[in-house]
């Protein structure tokens, strides 16, 4: 297990590009199963999470190669298997997105509920709906989504739930509705671009889809899809991380290939809190030279605020010259990343869904710990941004969903060591001494008078006494 050592104070200046979109090429390479032939698809990023599904999509009979140029093929091989086994699954939740093109195409399927996550309760009640709605049978039993149909028939579904719609379940009831017979609606659809990639492939390939970007999406099903060519879109979370990156090192960035249209309510927030932000094309220039300023945030569908850029903001604005507060209603328990930005001497409180943000001028290197991916991600900007050296540990967690982020970070001027998970590892900066390990004692003259209402309650219980 690594670790990461970051030098704080570098302000970043130079160039990076963003890399493919994992949370469009997951759906992307599931909805592979459903094509004849060999799926290319260009841009995945290498993570860990595309390295987990490719497993997945092997043991469902499937080929997943990477070619020299970086592309990924993925061709059915054998149509038979059905299970999605717990022991590939439990690494990740997005993993559950082969259940909607294993119905459409084979009809029937065994995955493994994807269990608990550490950013909030993320079921996939709504995905099951949606395919029940479709003509699915579907049972749970021993942690397992056993799902069958003869045949899958085009049906009203509405996907809307307590906090929005969802992205995943989307992906899955479309996959699964490309296939089926007559016609399906999908109203409170998710419209993030992720999901319009997906719906713009299966298109390609043969697919009668209407609506994408929208709540409501009309499907024609038809008879078979030809598996095709295609590129993700950019990474719109990596592009936000970078740009609030730039802002709280107070450096200067410009960022290649991103869609700005994609990044517009992350982009606002960043030009409220004194962020200069041009786009020429499909290159983004960022530059930030005093402190931020405060600015009440709130994480929604898109196209809001992502909740996927929560934390890192977060990081941002406690840096702030003010109060600011933060608030996600995608994912309201999203705030585990609060304790370690407290350990590097930000000053947040949480109330319920919402964090208050008392800016401070600076924060101090500490050791701290990513609960999540996203959390590891603000926790590395926050140290950049710090005095001195931090330690950033579990940061598996980043290698889920950034390519080599600290490689491209370091490449603009910041210093990150990745380092085994090991007390030799340690820089002398965060190891206390003798001396500093030691607590004052006080004598009785430096103890100092109880609160007023306690000597209150003394001279009380001493007058019943006597």
């Amino acid at each position: 297990m690594d670790m990461l050592v970051v030098r704080g104070g570098h302000p970043l200046r130079g160039t990076v590009t963003v890399g493919g979109a994992k949370n469009a090429a997951l759906p992307i390479m599931a909805a592979a199963l459903v094509a004849e032939g060999t799926t290319v698809l260009h841009g995945v990023p290498e993570l860990v999470d595309v390295t987990t599904l490719s497993h997945v999509l092997r043991s469902l009979g499937a080929s997943a190669e990477r070619r020299a140029d970086g592309a990924l093929e993925i061709r059915v091989v054998d149509q038979q298997p059905c299970l999605a086994d717990y022991e590939l699954v439990r690494r990740m939740r997005a993993s559950v997105c082969v259940l909607g093109p294993l119905l459409g195409r084979r009809h029937r399927a065994c995955v493994s509920l994807p269990g608990g996550c550490n950013i909030g309760h993320r079921p996939i009640d709504l995905h099951l709906k949606g395919l029940r709605a479709l003509g699915a049978e579907i049972t749970i039993e021993r942690g397992y989504v056993f799902a069958r149909a003869d045949r899958l028939v085009g049906a009203d579904v509405y996907l809307g739930g307590s906090f929005g719609s969802t992205v995943t379940g989307t992906c899955n009831v479309l996959s699964a509705a490309v296939l089926a017979e007559g016609t399906t609606t999908i109203s409170a659809a998710a419209c993030e671009p992720e999901v319009v990639d997906l719906g713009n492939m299966l298109i390609a390939m043969g697919a009668r889809i209407e609506g994408l970007g929208t709540p409501l999406l009309r499907i024609d099903g038809v008879e078979a899809l030809n598996a095709v060519e295609h590129t993700v879109i950019p990474d719109r979370i990596e592009a936000a991380t970078l740009m609030v990156a730039a802002a709280m090192t107070r450096g200067e960035l410009t960022i290649e290939n991103v869609r700005p249209a994609h990044l517009a309510a992350v982009t606002d927030v960043l030009r409220v809190a004194g962020t200069r932000v041009e786009f020429h094309g499909s290159t983004a220039h960022v530059r930030m030279t005093g402190a931020p300023r405060p600015v009440d945030v709130t994480a929604l569908p898109y196209p809001g605020v992502p909740t996927d850029v929560q934390a890192q903001l977060t990081a941002l604005l406690a840096l702030a010259d003010g109060i600011s507060v933060v608030t996600d209603k995608v994912f309201p328990d999203r705030f585990m990343h609060i304790p370690e930005l407290m350990r590097l001497g930000a000053s947040i409180r949480r109330e319920g869904a919402s964090a208050i943000i008392n800016g401070t001028p600076r924060m101090s290197g500490a050791c701290v710990m990513a609960s999540d991916l996203r959390a590891s991600a603000a926790l590395l900007l926050a140290a950049l941004a710090s005095d001195g050296e931090s330690v950033i540990r579990r940061v598996y967690h980043l290698d889920r969903g950034y390519e080599r982020l600290e490689r491209k970070l370091n490449s603009v001027g910041a210093d990150i060591r990745r380092v085994p998970d090991d007390p030799d590892n340690m820089p002398q900066s965060l190891q206390l001494s003798v001396d500093e390990q030691s607590v004052p004692t006080m004598d009785s003259s430096d103890t100092p008078p109880p609160p007023k209402f306690l000597r209150h309650a003394e001279n009380k219980e001493a007058t019943v006494r006597r």
